[in-house]
């Protein structure tokens, strides 16, 4: 149940004021609320015949169908339907096609290593790392210098 529910359940023994300051919600906004009740029942009634036609494409398509094909299934029909709600009625009216791909693991962690790994390199390999300075005073080789 809503706040807005509960204050017009509530609004003959109690004022809609206190019952507002109560639930911590803005009058104006239940008043919105009451105003637009019948714009939402309308919208119930339309979600549900248009989950009717989908259930239908649905189950022509042995569940295989998800909102996409759905949607241009309806469009063909003549229905004039967004991709968006035909998603958001399947959601709600637990409606879902089939799933096809499975998901690849490209990565297998190994279960000795951890998240964190140190950034300094290994012992053997830090004795090699010369600063530029470094490798401009000495006469390092081409292949250990590092470019600054």
């Amino acid at each position: 149940m809503s706040r807005f529910q509960f204050v017009e359940d509530h609004r003959e023994a109690f004022e809609v004021k206190r019952l507002c300051q109560v639930l911590g919600i803005q009058r104006s906004s239940y008043y919105k609320w009451r105003a637009t009740a019948t714009a939402r029942a309308e919208r119930q009634e339309a979600d549900a015949a248009l989950a009717a036609r989908i259930q239908r494409v649905h189950t022509d398509s042995d569940g295989a169908y998800g909102a996409p094909r759905i949607t241009a299934e309806l469009r063909d029909d003549g229905l004039v339907v967004n991709e968006k709600r035909v998603a958001r009625v399947m959601r709600k009216f637990g409606i879902v096609g089939t799933h096809l791909r499975r998901k690849v693991r490209t990565t297998v962690s190994e279960p000795s290593a951890t998240h964190h790994v140190a950034r300094t390199p290994a012992p053997a390999a830090r004795d090699t790392i010369l600063r530029c300075s470094e490798a401009t005073q000495t006469g390092v080789t081409s292949s250990h210098r590092q470019h600054c």
